[in-house]
């Protein structure tokens, strides 16, 4: 039997393209004619293996210009079944698509999750995205049924043999499990159809059948398959009883004693996760209880190969680690060309192994990235791009967060939310949203339509609720607080609106229904996502539309569900569907999964996402079995998977230069090495493992650097200073008390002209609430009503229906509103009707200006909420707070000065009041709580009235203002905050206060 294997030490296919040049995997076969290498057949794992067999062929000196014929185990079906056989067999049946399968068995799953039976072993009903899961798990598991030729039967056997094991859920899963697992095959049979896994399995029996007769005396070659497939482990036994057939294992550990190959076919000493779990089965099928008929090719014993295997060993035999360790001057021999990246966090992991890639390319070498997070893999992708190095992950990116899936997701979300202001804002910035204008004219237009109708305001849901807010925003005679929009901005925001609802018409349809199938959702997302992007370079799109003509197909199948969760319907449905980068990409670097990297050699290969619960992953028996029933019923544990895992890093392990990479942090949670990197430590030693930590240290300091500022200065605090123009010529009372404490605050709303954004698609909130309930009691008393008249409660409520007429056309929920506000108005009469006797005459919302003797010329600005004249002569200024009063420290400091100024401005004549003193300022709380309408006064210092505490008030406001805006004096921030704020002020992200306070000692407000 023609059995050999290669190293990992040894480049796997360099070494087999020169052992088939060579002859001796060919026997006595003539390779004295001119083609003779054209009648050898090689069969590969993977496409990837096969390209590189190709060109390790076309590298070699004694090659003439005709490849063999190479073909892959996992491959297409033309590859798999490339001749009929020379005898009579029948027609294979047509595959069943996985989609099909999924959308079949969501069926199954939902009518016994809701069935009485189902309903027990959930703690709530399962949601749409749930089963289609839960199907797709319930797929794998008919997978590994047929890929393991075990049947239903041995499922049933489990609820006899371990009845009294299991517990009420499990048997109650079995039964659910005998029902789907009978009706799926039966209705492919009534169909002419059949699974992947079965075809694949019938194809390779097939195969295996046929060899003697398609191959005959010409030379096959298997190699690189370790046979995990029973089918494929069959077709490698075929091979090697060919004449010139012969098998070539990847990685064989020659050192393998009888015993333990015996230990590694035993199931109840857990020998799964080991790296020759695999291997050790197909040798067993193969009839070979040794390795000694077994021949290396390319033999260059390597000490790093001995080494790996030992670290990984089974688990008995680690107490023996010590007898087989090296001497330290063997294991730093070993050793050579390993480093290991131990990162704080999976940035700085990505960081550092661009950084390493990039060294190794300046350098003329080739390098491999491997990893099984495809995350980390669009990570290190993203950083190389930094160094114009364009590389794409291999594995390819799953649709559902391709540029199309994101696109779609957007559309889904914009129409399940009501075409939210958010939403709908995230799809017009879609680079790829064209709706048939010019990027030039719609990136203009979706700004204005941000700016100017959306900030600040919720409309009503759908495109009716846009309209409705866009028709009251450019109403010219409008009673609204914002700038009408112009009639050519309103004309371009309706046309606007109406090609986003043309698009979105079958989305909008669809999601109006009480109940949807996955055909339905895929069709309509299909046709808003081709007129969205119509004319758009959108990656993924051809994906997308394959998807949606697929599930066309399927219409009516599948579990039926309403229009909620929908996002995570869609991930459930597009799992398995990858986008790939077709592109002509660098031969010199790429990023490759597990399987992709598979007999891959590298001059640099990197290891990355070595953490525990990424490589290997987590031995999850998914939700229908559990491991021991995996067990019970013949299937292999999910410890199996990490063997494969484990055989993946001991080949990696063999490459020239490798370099192992993990992080200590993944997200916010602490993450450990992987078991294989700790089994590896503890072999070599602690001195030995931080010697390779030590010699990844490189790129992790420079990963660190990249980004880094090699002098760190703390940031100051800004105060910039314009030049005296002069700076500002007025100024309103409350801009008063913002240039006592922050005058930077000043400068950035006069100087550079900014104001603060409202928030997209904010809900009217307190603020907007508070300048209605101002307007309401302002009206009141300025059109002269009666406050002791039996009808004041109902003229209230007139004017208030009047002011809060406007929320309709922005959705605001405006009965409750208005509900609340009717305790309100009962309060506020309650309170005038207390004072009336005192009170000759109310003036509310008046304005006043005051020329103040400052400079050239100054002139102070206020609206005052309320000015009372008293029967006393003097007068009485309220202020109408929906917010807290300043604190009585503020006030007894001068440093709440906005009453004060306001009286001294009604002192001076400077409102449209009678002049007189004040003898009261006085703060009124509006709410619905225990202190609403209860007169809070004006906290004076000690030996202080009203009218003593303006004038030291004014005193200090003539200072701030000579100081800061009468002469070329620094505008610094935040130079009085204000204790007890507990929200940011409108201006302190452009002062990059964050930057700053910690530095000066300061507790942030």
């Amino acid at each position: 039997m023609n059995v050999y294997s290669i190293a990992p030490s040894t480049p796997f296919l360099p070494c087999l393209a020169q052992a088939v040049m060579d002859g001796r995997l060919l026997g006595d076969w003539d390779r004295s004619a001119p083609f003779w290498l054209s009648d050898v057949t090689i069969i590969v794992p993977t496409q990837r293996a096969r390209q590189a067999l190709a060109e390790a062929f076309a590298a070699h000196p004694g090659f003439t210009g005709l490849l063999p014929d190479i073909r892959t185990f996992g491959g297409e079906e033309a590859d798999e079944e490339p001749f009929l056989p020379p005898f009579d067999a029948p027609a294979l049946p047509k595959k069943a698509s996985g989609l099909r399968r999924r959308l079949t068995l969501s069926q199954l799953v939902a009518q016994w999750a809701y069935s009485d039976r189902g309903r027990q072993a959930f703690s709530s009903p399962p949601g749409a995205a749930e089963i289609f899961s839960m199907a797709e798990s319930l797929g794998r598991v008919i997978d590994d049924l047929l890929i393991e030729e075990r049947s239903p039967a041995d499922l049933r056997a489990i609820g006899t043999d371990m009845a009294q094991e299991l517990g009420e859920y499990w048997q109650q899963t079995l039964t659910f499990l005998d029902i789907a697992l009978t009706a799926w095959p039966a209705m492919l049979q009534s169909e002419g159809l059949a699974d992947p896994s079965a075809l694949r399995r019938t194809r390779l029996d097939r195969q295996a059948a046929a060899a003697p007769y398609l191959y005959g005396e010409r030379p096959v070659i298997a190699a690189g398959s370790t046979g995990s497939i029973p089918a494929t482990a069959r077709l490698l036994k075929a091979v090697t009883g060919l004449p010139r057939g012969a098998l070539v294992l990847p990685g064989l550990d020659m050192a393998l004693s009888a015993d333990t190959l015996a230990d590694l076919r035993r199931s109840d000493t857990n020998p799964h996760g080991h790296p020759q779990y695999g291997l050790s089965h197909l040798l067993g099928q193969l009839g070979l209880h040794t390795v000694a008929d077994i021949r290396e090719l390319c033999p260059a014993p390597h000490p790093r190969t001995a080494l790996v295997n030992h670290a990984l060993a089974l688990t008995a035999d680690t107490a023996h680690w010590a007898a087989h360790r090296p001497a330290p001057e063997n294991l730093e021999a070993a050793l050579d060309g390993v480093a290991i990246i131990q990162a704080r966090n999976e940035d700085e992991e990505a960081r550092a192994i661009a950084l390493a890639g990039r060294a190794a390319l300046e350098a003329g070498r080739t390098v491999g990235i491997i990893t099984p997070d495809r995350n980390l893999a669009r990570r290190i992708a993203a950083e190389l791009k930094r160094f114009a190095i364009h590389v794409d992950d291999a594995a390819g990116a799953p649709l559902f967060h391709s540029p199309a899936g994101r696109l779609a997701r957007q559309i889904l979300s914009l129409v399940a939310n009501g075409i939210a202001p958010v939403d709908l804002m995230a799809l017009l910035r879609n680079r790829a949203t064209r709706l048939g204008l010019d990027p030039s004219a719609l990136a203009p237009l979706v700004d204005r339509l941000d700016l100017l109708l959306l900030r600040g305001q919720r409309p009503a849901a759908g495109f009716s609720g846009l309209r409705a807010l866009l028709a009251l925003r450019s109403d010219q005679t409008a009673r609204i607080r914002r700038k009408p929009i112009r009639p050519e901005d309103a004309s371009a925001m309706g046309d606007l609106f109406d090609r986003l609802e043309a698009a979105l018409a079958p989305m909008i349809a669809l999601l109006g229904r009480e109940r949807m199938d996955a055909a339905s959702l895929a069709s309509a997302l299909s046709q808003s996502l081709s007129a969205i992007s119509d004319g758009a370079s959108l990656d993924g799109r051809d994906i997308v539309m394959d998807w949606a003509r697929e599930m066309a197909g399927l219409a009516g199948y599948g579990h039926h569900f309403g229009p909620f969760g929908l996002d995570a319907v869609l991930f459930a449905l597009m799992s398995g569907f990858e986008v790939r980068n077709h592109q002509t990409r660098r031969a010199d670097i790429a990023i490759w999964g597990q399987l992709e990297a598979r007999l891959m050699s590298p001059d640099l290969l990197i290891l990355a996402a070595l953490n525990e619960d990424k490589w290997p992953a987590p031995a999850d028996p998914g939700p229908w079995l559990s491991r021991g029933m995996r067990l019970a019923a013949g299937l292999e544990p999910p410890e199996r998977m990490q063997g494969l895992a484990a055989h993946d890093f001991a080949q990696a392990m063999g490459n020239g230069e490798v370099i192992l990479a993990y992080a200590d942090r993944i997200g916010a949670s602490p993450a450990l090495p992987s078991r294989l990197v700790q089994r590896l430590d503890a072999f070599i030693g602690s001195d030995h493992a931080r010697a390779l930590r030590r010699r990844g240290e490189v790129a992790r300091v420079d990963a660190r650097r990249l980004d880094a500022v090699t002098a760190s200065r703390p940031a100051i605090r800004p105060a910039p200073n314009p030049p005296f123009t002069p700076r500002l010529t007025r100024l309103s009372v409350t801009e008063v008390e913002t240039l006592m404490r922050s005058p930077y605050d000043l400068y950035a709303k006069h100087v550079l002209g900014l104001r603060p954004l409202d928030a997209l698609g904010e809900d009217p909130d307190a603020r907007e609430r508070g300048t209605i309930v101002h307007a309401i009691f302002a009206r009141f008393v300025n059109e002269g009503h009666d406050v002791l008249a039996p009808e004041a409660p109902d003229v209230l409520m007139s004017i208030a229906n009047a002011e809060f007429a406007g929320l309709d056309a922005i959705g605001e929920r405006r009965d409750i509103w208005l509900r609340r506000f009717s305790t309100a108005a009962t309060q506020f009469l309650a309170f005038e009707r207390d004072r009336a006797e005192r009170v000759r005459k109310r003036h509310a919302e008046i304005r006043g200006e005051w020329q103040v003797p400052l400079g050239p010329g100054f002139l102070i600005t206020g609206e005052a909420d309320r000015v009372d004249e008293l029967n006393d002569g003097t007068l009485e200024i309220l202020d109408f707070k929906t917010g807290s009063p300043p604190s009585g420290a503020s006030m007894k400091a001068f440093e709440a000065p906005q009453l004060p100024l306001e009286a001294l401005m009604a002192k001076a004549g400077a409102m449209p009041v009678p002049a007189a003193a004040s003898s009261a300022l006085t703060y009124i709380k509006i709410g619905l709580g225990p202190e609403a309408f209860t007169p809070s006064a004006f906290a004076l210092a000690e030996g202080m009235d009203v009218m003593a505490a303006a004038d030291e008030i004014w005193r200090r406001m003539q200072g701030h203002i000579e100081f800061f805006l009468l002469r070329e004096t620094p505008l610094p921030a935040r130079l009085l905050p204000l204790k007890t704020q507990r929200f940011a002020g409108p201006y302190d992200h452009l002062a990059r206060m964050a930057e700053w306070l910690a530095v000066d000692g300061e507790d942030e407000a």
